[in-house]
């Protein structure tokens, strides 16, 4: 869980858009620096991400299978 205990511990639904040249993931909202830094970025970091990724308003999506 993230730092809140509320949320999943990363907001990646599995399809980056920043690996097709977007600047912002369409899928996740963070930025591809975001996205390449996450697995070494500090709990107050992500904080900081997942307080912006909420107050812009990011839902989590349940993974669906087909």
């Amino acid at each position: 869980m993230s730092i809140s205990g509320t949320s999943p511990d990363s907001p990646c639904l599995g399809f980056c858009t920043t690996a097709l040249g977007d600047d912002v993931c369409k899928s996740c909202g963070r930025t591809e620096e975001e996205v390449l830094n996450w697995i070494t970025m500090t709990k107050e970091q992500k904080a900081s991400v997942w307080e912006r990724l909420l107050a812009d308003g990011w839902q989590p999506v349940s993974k669906r299978r087909s």
